[in-house]
């Protein structure tokens, strides 16, 4: 009975065997591609690029009005003058 099915290592692979392979071979690439994405964003991370804006850690442009309004702030609590709050008024250009 030697010979038979179910006698000797990969019988019945030999047909799929290269669909295993063709497998493999994409998983491997798959890891390749991860890693090298991993390391981008490890580096954009690391020297502070890569942030949209809206996403914690961004740091988002003040508008004209948010300015205006964090002046008027500052002047409410005392932190300004009103010479300096008038001084950025002039610089907002409002």
């Amino acid at each position: 009975m030697m010979g038979g099915p179910g006698s000797g290592y990969g019988y019945g692979m030999s047909g799929s065997g290269w669909l295993g392979g063709l497998l493999m071979w994409g998983f491997g690439l798959l890891v390749v591609i991860g890693l090298v994405l991993l390391v981008i964003w490890a580096i954009r991370s690391s020297s502070g690029h890569g942030h949209a804006v809206g996403e914690p850690g961004a740091s988002a442009p003040v508008g004209h009005d948010e300015a205006v309004v964090i002046a008027k702030r500052r002047l409410a609590n005392g932190e300004i003058t009103a010479e300096q709050y008038a001084e950025i008024m002039k610089a907002l250009g409002s």
